[in-house]
């Protein structure tokens, strides 16, 4: 289990530009982080990072247990780490009850009953992923997060195709996975329902 993540002096460029550079922040178990800052500041290059798609120009990220000894890199992103992003990656030729089941059974959970419940997705079951609409795909999206638990949620702009009562849902679940002992890192731009500290990444150009 994941007790705590480092991020130090880390630096992150996109192509020429550089995004930002000697950015320092750790989280403990139980904590969130939400990423604030303009447009191309480097919000969901930050996130990528995190998750291992990016190679940092400086610095780096470091996964600790309670004993505060490194944890492998390699086995934490693969085991332990959802990353949401903007795009679903839904195969739209998919209902949405054969998507959840994949998804759930490629990171290692099995049971899609909780999460369909909890996201309100029976009536979507039988229906194509590409028939649903934006906020019904994120719904389905966020379901792989309670069916499959991991102990980093890495979020960008999660709530954005939500409507009022499932941007309360979707908070209400990002406060239950910090009291067990969760950790959740999110892009934002809309301030969350939830206690959290802010990371400002910066302007953008």
């Amino acid at each position: 289990m994941i007790a705590l993540i480092s991020i130090d002096n880390l630096g992150l460029s996109r192509g020429e530009r550089v995004l930002f550079h000697g950015l320092t922040v750790d989280l403990k178990a139980g904590e969130a982080l939400a990423l604030t800052g303009a447009n191309g500041a480097g919000k969901t290059s930050l996130l990528r990072a995190v998750a291992g798609f990016i190679r940092p120009d400086a610095g780096g990220v470091r996964f600790l247990d309670k004993a505060g000894v490194d944890l492998e890199p390699e086995t934490v992103r693969a085991r332990h780490i959802h990353l949401l992003g903007h795009l679903e990656g839904l195969k739209g030729a998919r209902t949405a009850r054969e998507e959840l089941a994949f998804q759930t059974a490629w990171c290692g959970g099995a049971d899609i009953a909780p999460a369909t419940e909890a996201l309100g997705l029976a009536p979507l079951l039988d229906l194509e992923t590409r028939k649903l609409s934006a906020g019904q795909r994120r719904r389905l999206s966020l379901a792989r997060l309670i069916a499959a638990p991991r102990a980093l949620w890495l979020l960008d702009e999660p709530l954005a195709p939500l409507d009022v009562r499932w941007r309360g849902v979707a908070a209400q679940l990002m406060r239950e996975h910090l009291a067990g002992g969760g950790m959740v890192i999110t892009a934002v731009h809309d301030p969350l329902d939830l206690p959290c500290r802010t990371l400002d990444v910066g302007g953008g150009r």
